[in-house]
């Protein structure tokens, strides 16, 4: 019961952690200061998606879900496991990808547009 419980927790806070990669620059917009902490999400993400460097919560996940009596995730990973051919199709990976990767860089744009009318505001007053 308890491994089931921390697989499940494990991979709600894996949706959180993939959903703060994208959205987290916008969440910056409010609040600047944690834009370290998405730039620090965003790197972890992509390498993991990219580079293909193991994500330890889908090590914990899988070592959970095995104590449990469960099969683990298939090698394919997290996303591809739970969102990709759920969320979207496969045959857009690609496509989600770079949407994905316009949607972070936008916020990132709209973060410096932000930041940097605040100073000049802050400067001419």
């Amino acid at each position: 019961m308890f491994f089931r419980l921390l697989a499940d927790v494990t991979a709600g806070v894996h949706f959180l952690f993939v959903a703060y990669v994208v959205v987290g620059g916008f969440i910056a917009w409010r609040w600047p200061r944690t834009i370290w902490l998405h730039l620090a999400a965003f790197g972890w993400g992509f390498s993991t998606v990219l580079i293909g460097i193991d994500c330890p919560l889908t090590d914990l996940e899988n070592w959970s879900r095995r104590r449990a009596g469960e099969a683990g995730l298939p090698p394919s990973g997290f996303i591809d496991h739970y969102i990709t051919g759920v969320i979207y199709p496969e045959s857009a990976l690609e496509l989600v990808r770079a949407l994905v990767a316009v949607v972070v860089v936008i916020s990132w744009i709209g973060l410096w547009l932000r930041t940097s009318r605040r100073r000049h505001g802050a400067a001419s007053t």
